[in-house]
C-alpha cells in the first residue's frame, strides 16, 4: 500500500505472483478506497492488477511476471513513469523449478534450474530510463520492485543471494522488529544502497552537504549500538561509561523517534526530504551537546530527562506546516536546557 501510494510515478503495475487469493481480493478491495496523493483520486485509477493466485497453474505463475513487467514497458514506451511490484520473486523462482523439473532440465543448487540467476537479472535489467521513439522529449522510465520471501528468513538461499549480486538496493525485512511493534521492520544494519554516489550531488544540492553526513553519523551509531548491546546483556546498562549510555540512548532515539513511522497517521506515514533532515540534524545536535555537557561533568541521566527530550521523542507527530518553527523552538529549549544542566554539574564538581 505505501509503495503503491507514494511511489512519484504515473502508473503502478502490482504482479501477484502466487498470492493467496484472500490477499488478491484485500488488494482489490482496498486499493479503491486509497487516495492517490498526487491527483487526489482513486488509487486503484493509476493501478494495474495482475492477478496469480497459488492455485493456478506453474506454467501461469510463471508467465505472470513476464505479463506484468510487459504490460510496464508497453506503458513507459508511451512516455510515462511506471513502478512494477512484482509480489514475490521467490514463488515465481519456484515455479521456473517445477517447470525444470518437468523438462527434466539439469538443477542446480537446491533444485533452482542453473539459469536462475539469469532470469532473475533478465527482469531487473528490464527497468531503467528510456527516451521513447518518436519525440526526443518524451522520456519513461520503469522502476522493478521485487519482493523476495526465503523460506524460514534465510537469507542465504538462492533466490536471495541471486537478487542481491543483481540489485543495487535491498531492504531487509525483519520479524524482531516487527514483534517490537517497529514499523516499517526494515533492519538498518542488513539493507544497504549502492545509489548513494549517484545521489549525493541531488541531496547537497537540495537539502545541503550536511544531510549525508548526518546518515552516516546515525548509521554509525546504529552500529555502534548493536556492539555495546552484546556488552549490556553481559554487564548491565549501568555498567558502561556516560559516552557510551549516550551513544545507546541516541541510536534508541535515532530508532524510535526517526526511523520509526506509523502508516495510519497522515502526518507520519510520509514525510517530505526537508523535514527529515531537520529532524535527524536535531537528534544529532542533541548528541553533540550532551556529548560536551558530559565532558563538562553533567549527569548523564539529567540530560535524559529534560523536557526537550521529550519534545523531540513527539516532534514527528507535528503538523506537516508547523514543523520547521516546532524544530526550531525546540532546538533553542534544548540549548538552554542542557547548559542549565552542564551548569549545575560543573558547580557540583
Amino acid at each position: 500500500h505505501q509503495l503503491a501510494k507514494w511511489a512519484d510515478v504515473d502508473i503502478v503495475v502490482y504482479i501477484g505472483c502466487g498470492e493467496r487469493g484472500n490477499e488478491m481480493t484485500d488488494v482489490l478491495r482496498e486499493f479503491p478506497e486509497l487516495t492517490d496523493p498526487r491527483t487526489g483520486e482513486s488509487l486503484m485509477k493509476r493501478t494495474v492488477l495482475i492477478a496469480n493466485t497459488s492455485d493456478m497453474p506453474v506454467a501461469a505463475r510463471e508467465a505472470s511476471v513476464y505479463t506484468g513487467i510487459t504490460i510496464a514497458e508497453y506503458f513507459r514506451d508511451m512516455g510515462y513513469d511506471v513502478a512494477v511490484i512484482a509480489d514475490s520473486t521467490s514463488r515465481w523462482a519456484e515455479a521456473l523449478r517445477e517447470m525444470s523439473g518437468r523438462l527434466e532440465e539439469m538443477p542446480g543448487e537446491e533444485g533452482y534450474p542453473a539459469y536462475l540467476a539469469s532470469r532473475l537479472a533478465q527482469f531487473y535489467e528490464r527497468a531503467g530510463s528510456v527516451e521513447c521513439i518518436g519525440s526526443d522529449e518524451r522520456r519513461g522510465s520503469l522502476t522493478a520492485v521485487g519482493a523476495v520471501s526465503p523460506p524460514g528468513g534465510d537469507l542465504s538461499e538462492p533466490v536471495s543471494q541471486a537478487t542481491m549480486r543483481i540489485v543495487k538496493v535491498f531492504w531487509a525485512l525483519d520479524s524482531s522488529l516487527a514483534y517490537k511493534r517497529h514499523f516499517p521492520a526494515i533492519n538498518w544494519l542488513n539493507s544497504y544502497s549502492l545509489y548513494l554516489d549517484s545521489l549525493k550531488p541531488w541531496f547537497d544540492e537540495n537539502l545541503g552537504p550536511e544531510f549525508m553526513r548526518n546518515r552516516t553519523a546515525a548509521m554509525s551509531l546504529l552500529q555502534s549500538e548493536a556492539s555495546l548491546n552484546e556488552i549490556v546483556q553481559l554487564v548491565g546498562k549501568d555498567a558502561l561509561s556516560p559516552s557510551d549510555q549516550l551513544t545507546l540512548e541516541v541510536a534508541r532515539m535515532v530508532r524510535e523517534d526517526f526511523l520509526q513511522q506509523n502508516a495510519f497517521m497522515d502526518v507520519d506515514g510520509y514525510s517530505s526530504y526537508d523535514r527529515q533532515e531537520k529532524l535527524l540534524a536535531m537528534i544529532l545536535h542533541y548528541e553533540k551537546l550532551c556529548r560536551d555537557a558530559i565532558a563538562k561533568g553533567a549527569p548523564v541521566m539529567a540530560l535524559f530527562q529534560i523536557p526537550a527530550r521529550e519534545k523531540i521523542g513527539r516532534a514527528k507527530s507535528v503538523e506537516a506546516e508547523e514543523y520547521p518553527q516546532v524544530y526550531q523552538q525546540i532546538e533553542q529549549e534544548m540549548a538552554q536546557e542542557i547548559e542549565a544542566v552542564s551548569a549545575q554539574g560543573g558547580e557540583e564538581a
